[in-house]
């Protein structure tokens, strides 16, 4: 539970973080000024493309933690048998990371407005993304062959269960990117493609996010890491 804790503290701070950078929470009937002099009092200072990714983001970072928390209660039953984990994940992890870098590149691009940085960032994102796909589908081959089943063990339709929930939220920003990256393409004007930049940058972060506490829900290192902190705060 401790480790179900965690994740939803570093969800809770992250999106916390987030929405003060957008002055979701500022009063401007307490401000003392011309009423034009604030943001959010002429126009919504917050976009509601940015509000609909909050509220889905917070949606799925509950999913997950209901998976880490169903995760933790059954691995405590006697007929649960660990898998091993494939060492393909350690370089599908590293290839995450890439696409997320990539699709901060193309953000910082999008502010400057430099369009070539922002082409090659979402394209770069895309293909390593693409990459991460692939990858994670060989490693289900790698333990399908070894004999790893889906239904054979509830470890291993933990592990096929919570991978392919992050694949498919992936291959859903993938969408979401393909298009942002076919206006760039196209030739559209910045001011039409910023905002899609930005979002898509601030989806791969969460996705990175939830996969390294997935990878170290499944190597077993979260379980450290909580044991670290609680030594921490005692």
């Amino acid at each position: 539970m401790s480790a179900i804790l965690l994740f939803m503290a570093v969800i809770a701070l992250i999106v916390g973080w987030w929405l003060a950078q957008q002055r979701l929470t500022a009063k401007p009937w307490l401000e003392e000024g011309a009423i034009g002099d604030f943001p959010g009092t002429g126009a919504m200072a917050l976009p509601a493309a940015k509000i609909g990714l909050g509220v889905f983001l917070a949606v799925a970072g509950s999913l997950f933690a209901l998976f880490i928390s169903a995760y933790y209660m059954r691995m405590n039953m006697v007929d649960w048998r660990a898998l091993p984990v494939p060492r393909l994940l350690w370089l599908n992890t590293g290839v995450l990371v890439l696409s997320s870098v990539a699709l901060q590149w193309a953000h910082v691009g999008a502010r400057r407005n430099d369009m070539d940085r922002v082409i090659v960032g979402l394209c770069a994102g895309g293909a390593s993304a693409v990459t991460f796909l692939v990858g994670q589908v060989l490693a289900w081959q790698q333990l399908s062959v070894a004999g790893y089943f889906v239904t054979s063990n509830p470890a291993n339709t933990f592990f096929y269960l919570m991978t392919a929930a992050h694949g498919l939220h992936l291959m859903g920003g993938l969408v979401a990117l393909g298009r942002t990256t076919a206006k760039v393409w196209h030739g559209a004007e910045m001011t039409q493609v910023r905002l899609s930049v930005e979002l898509c940058a601030i989806y791969w972060h969460f996705l990175l996010l939830v996969w390294l506490v997935l990878l170290g829900l499944l190597t077993g290192w979260t379980d450290d890491f909580v044991d670290i902190c609680r030594r921490l705060l005692n």
